[in-house]
């Protein structure tokens, strides 16, 4: 299936990026991007995949311990709506 991004997910993936190319090695970001690839990939094979949210076609993508991708099965694609950092506040996530 089709995968589309939304702004929101633009936006978060790159904050990640940012934070891991101020905080951390390149060859930890190649990894980060390495991991984010592999899991879109998979979810565009095999959408249901992952855990599904308290909302109803909202499913979460583990990329790393800390950190999920949200996105949303419709019928003709799916749709990333936002990177996660798990070690924020769960309430804050409106999935």
């Amino acid at each position: 299936m089709k995968v589309s991004w939304t702004p929101e997910a633009l936006k978060t993936y790159y904050n990640i990026l940012d934070y891991l190319q101020t905080n951390w090695s390149n060859k930890e970001i190649q990894k980060f991007v390495i991991k984010t690839n592999k899991v879109i990939n998979q979810i565009s094979m095999n959408p249901g995949m992952f855990r599904h949210s308290i909302q109803k076609n909202i499913h979460i993508g583990f990329i790393t311990k800390q950190t999920c991708v949200i996105y949303k099965l419709n019928p003709n694609e799916i749709v990333l709506i936002v990177f996660w950092d798990n070690r924020q506040n769960p309430q804050k996530l409106k999935y």
